[in-house]
């Protein structure tokens, strides 16, 4: 059957309806109380946020991009560094190290799961080598501790882009504290989305969490002193305080996405649909349900036809990007991703997606 409306991708308003006396009320509160830029909003869901993440600490800033940036900084990562990266992910990801002057070297990854292979990285290490940034991709945990072996085999430090991943599990255990630092989004569309852009650090080193604090807020601990040169990159007040809301949906929405991904799985039979393998350790959030097929136009076309909105993520794998060009890789470098890159889309996925809508997702695909 075709579907009856058209499926979107994704629709925050369902979202926002279901919370919005809360949102409102907390909006008016922070506009009344002239806590913009940092303040008790923030500091109330860092607090939270780092005890849903088992962490020692938290850090709001203005967005992901930014928390990778100043993760690579409390590294000590600069220019003539290299960080070894998976060629499959976000572009966000590579800019964490070329914000901070350094090199990203790309890594290929495994055919099955989707995520970096972490027995591709140690060919990729140099002398010049300082950290390797594991991919939390589409919600699904990497293999942190084959990744975290191959770190300190070569005395590297170790952090996880995390920006997909809000309560996603390794091995019973949330993610977000495994390496030095982990890095998150709480752009509009992830699990836990802001109302605007805003990000986080979480760590278990104090040493990271005060440089973290200093860089964010113009290299300065006490006001007008500036111990380093510095950014502006703090969370706004109103970003912290609609977050301290959304957490307390967050493992409800994760439920939901993971019955929904069920599914996708146990009821999409079509052969030619190729899903992510999910291993033991991994419990994913699915912020993304990626499939592949081999005649990508063709089937985004039948989907439109059949009134299913899906998404690319992504379609150009990171060492191909115009921007890296510079750092001569070529097409057949990476094969995996090249794969994914060519071959990915990306189904309905969150948590207000009706029954119905699932059944009419998987009847169409099935028919395909």
């Amino acid at each position: 059957m075709v579907a009856t409306h058209k499926i979107p991708f994704l629709d925050l308003r369902k979202q926002y309806h279901q919370l919005k006396d809360e949102v409102l009320k907390v909006t008016e509160e922070v506009f009344e109380s002239n806590a913009f830029s940092g303040g008790p909003y923030v500091a109330t869901f860092e607090r939270a946020f780092a005890d849903y993440c088992g962490t020692s600490h938290a850090m709001g800033v203005n967005n992901g991009t930014t928390a990778l940036q100043l993760a690579m900084l409390a590294l000590g990562v600069g220019p003539g560094d290299e960080v070894i990266i998976p060629a499959n992910t976000f572009i966000a990801t590579a800019w964490g190290a070329s914000h901070v002057g350094a090199t990203p070297v790309f890594v290929d990854c495994d055919p099955n799961t989707w995520e970096i292979d972490a027995s591709k990285i140690a060919e990729r290490i140099t002398e010049r080598t300082k950290v390797i940034a594991g991919v939390h991709l589409y919600g699904q945990p990497f293999d942190i501790a084959a990744v975290q072996a191959v770190a300190e085999q070569h005395n590297l430090r170790f952090i996880e882009d995390a920006a997909q991943a809000h309560g996603a599990r390794y091995n019973g255990t949330r993610v977000g504290g495994f390496g030095e630092m982990a890095c998150f989004s709480f752009y509009p569309g992830k699990n836990l989305g802001a109302y605007g852009e805003a990000g986080g650090i979480t760590t278990n080193h104090r040493p990271y969490y005060d440089h973290v604090l200093s860089l964010r807020n113009h290299g300065s601990q006490t006001r007008y002193y500036h111990d380093e040169i510095g950014y502006n990159m703090r969370m706004d007040g109103l970003q912290g305080a609609i977050l301290s809301i959304k957490l307390r949906y967050i493992d409800q929405w994760n439920a939901r996405r993971q019955a929904i991904a069920d599914r996708y799985q146990q009821e999409i039979t079509n052969p030619g649909v190729r899903m992510q393998q999910q291993p033991g350790f991994a419990e994913s959030v699915y912020h993304l349900f990626v499939v592949t097929v081999e005649n990508r136009a063709d089937f985004l076309r039948y989907l439109e036809e059949n009134n299913i909105v899906a998404g690319l993520h992504y379609p150009v794998p990171c060492h191909l990007q115009k921007a890296y060009e510079s750092l001569g890789y070529h097409k057949g470098d990476f094969p995996q991703a090249e794969y994914l890159a060519e071959h990915c889309v990306s189904l309905p996925m969150f948590a207000e997606l009706t029954d119905e809508e699932v059944n009419q997702v998987i009847d169409v695909i099935n028919r395909y």
